[in-house]
């Protein structure tokens, strides 16, 4: 499955970008990929775990006790 081609557009916006800032293009690719990352993660593990909780799978905390857990005050 890897690697994967860019779509045209994103590839020529990439293409202009680095050509007039004279930094690569893997650069500009590294740099959105740690921008977005962490919100990436989140959204697909957040997705997963529902999935795994929907089939029964897995325990659930209480809201409580993780504000207790972590000194949270509401």
């Amino acid at each position: 499955m890897w690697p994967q081609r860019l779509p045209r557009e994103i590839e020529a916006r990439l293409d202009e970008l680095a050509k007039r800032t004279g930094r690569s293009k893997s650069f500009y690719a590294r740099q959105a990929i740690l921008e977005h990352l962490d919100d990436v993660e989140d959204i697909y593990l957040s997705e997963k775990r529902l999935e795994e909780l929907r089939q029964g799978e897995g325990d659930t905390v209480p809201l409580a006790e993780l504000m207790a857990r972590y000194a949270v005050e509401s």
